[in-house]
């Protein structure tokens, strides 16, 4: 007995002092947007495949897309890897969005000199008009400025809604929920002694070997199963972003999708109303492709969309026909609007650009003077076939035989004058029956 308990003691304490599974580093930098959805949702599969024990997200960022955050979030309460969100290196920041993703990880740290919050949606939360009111109390004006805009309402609708959100995942994890609220409806922030002092985050760490070392031994909760952490001798696996996380970067970029819808509406049109070109139709299609990919995976306005196909449309027609102006002057509004409509969010890093939106419209514009003048030319220059052509232009009789023939403008007609015509005498035409040219001889000034 005593031996089979000897035996089990030591197999009970190898398998303790085995180190459990590989820690996952993933990398979050800049602004939060598909691509970086789509990298952290590969990198949670790729550690749950691994076996892995912990992933380390390691944070810098000012904040990005709601969708994309939320998406983020998905991915991190339902991971069966624990996730630990650490705000580094120093200097770094979790803010507006990257607080969100700091309640909901499993596990948050942060670097020395580092801060989070300010959590507020961009351009929401604006106060109710506050200005002074010089009419009276009780008129008809007081009334109309008391009474709350639409959009003030939509604004107290959705930081609500943005502060429920952060405040439901603060009481998951046990974290400071009176604060977090505060980080959205104040915009307040933290730096990163005062949030672990407030319970916002569950500790610091100076680097990653620091992390790990105070995470070791630590028991969490993921996909409702408990787990001991044993990170002090983990194996390390640095997951960076791959070639298929930087061309997302690249595409979704608003500014670069725009670009790519133009080119590949532009393509299609020429190629449609010049078949054969090959060029403008495959570049077009590639292009169109690649934008609508894109867009997919952007908040879109698809009345934005609607109407930048539209202005398009109209600019194009403008440029084959050059009618008068107003197809390409509405189009060029159609356009502009579209444009200005087409991301629908308030994160300014993942707006259209407007000097690329008047860029691009200058240069729309140029194109209907250039194409206007074109037509203006083209009305003023004097007719070069047909009757019109004929009527009046001068020829040279013929040695023919029988009938009379003259060249006239190139070519050999048959002609008919009121007497009889000599060869070489030249003539001019004054009309013109059937393919016959009734001429009488030039007079000499």
């Amino acid at each position: 007995m005593r031996t089979i308990a000897m035996l089990l003691f030591c197999w009970v304490s190898a398998a303790v002092a085995q180190p459990g599974g590989p820690v996952v580093v993933l990398t979050q930098s800049g602004a939060i947007g598909p691509a970086n959805a789509d990298y952290l949702h590969r990198g949670i599969e790729h550690a749950a495949k691994l076996g892995a024990q912990l992933i380390v997200l390691r944070m810098d960022t000012p904040g990005g897309l709601d969708l994309s955050m939320r998406a983020i979030i998905r991915d991190i309460l339902a991971s069966p890897v624990p996730v630990a969100t650490y705000v580094a290196p120093t200097g770094a920041r979790a803010a507006s969005a990257g607080t969100y993703i700091l309640y909901a990880s499993h596990i948050a740290a942060m670097a020395p000199a580092t801060n989070l919050g300010a959590a507020t949606p961009v351009n929401l939360g604006q106060p109710d008009d506050t200005r002074d009111h010089k009419s009276k109390r009780g008129t008809k004006a007081d009334d109309a400025q008391e009474t709350p805009s639409t959009e003030q309402a939509m604004t107290r609708k959705q930081i609500n809604d943005s502060a429920a959100y952060i405040r439901g995942l603060a009481q998951l994890r046990g974290r400071n929920a009176a604060w977090a609220e505060r980080a959205v409806r104040e915009g307040v922030s933290l730096s990163a002694r005062e949030a672990f002092a407030l319970k916002v985050i569950d500790l610091m760490a100076d680097d990653l070997p620091q992390l790990l070392k105070r995470l070791d031994g630590r028991t969490v909760s993921a996909a409702g199963r408990d787990a001991v952490l044993t990170t002090l001798t983990a194996e390390i696996v640095q997951r960076d972003p791959d070639w298929r996380t930087e061309l997302l970067a690249v595409i979704t970029n608003p500014a670069i999708a725009y670009l790519l819808l133009l080119a590949g509406i532009y393509g299609l049109f020429f190629e449609f109303m010049n078949p054969g070109l090959a060029f403008p139709g495959v570049f077009g299609g590639i292009a169109l492709l690649l934008a609508l990919f894109a867009l997919q995976m952007l908040p879109v306005n698809y009345v934005g969309l609607a109407l930048i196909g539209l202005g398009v449309a109209l600019l194009v027609t403008e440029f084959f026909t050059g009618v008068s102006g107003v197809l390409g002057t509405g189009g060029l509004l159609a356009f502009v609007a579209g444009s200005v409509m087409l991301i629908d969010t308030d994160a300014s890093s993942y707006a259209i650009p407007l000097p690329l939106v008047g860029a691009v419209a200058l240069v729309g514009a140029a194109g209907l003077l250039i194409v206007g003048r074109l037509a203006y030319v083209a009305r003023r220059r004097p007719v070069v076939s047909g009757r019109e052509y004929l009527i009046g232009a001068v020829g040279v009789m013929l040695d023919f035989e029988g009938d009379s023939y003259a060249s006239v403008q190139g070519e050999t007609w048959k002609v008919r004058g009121r007497r009889v015509l000599r060869a070489g005498e030249r003539v001019r035409v004054t009309g013109i029956e059937g393919l016959v040219l009734e001429v009488e001889p030039e007079e000499k000034e």
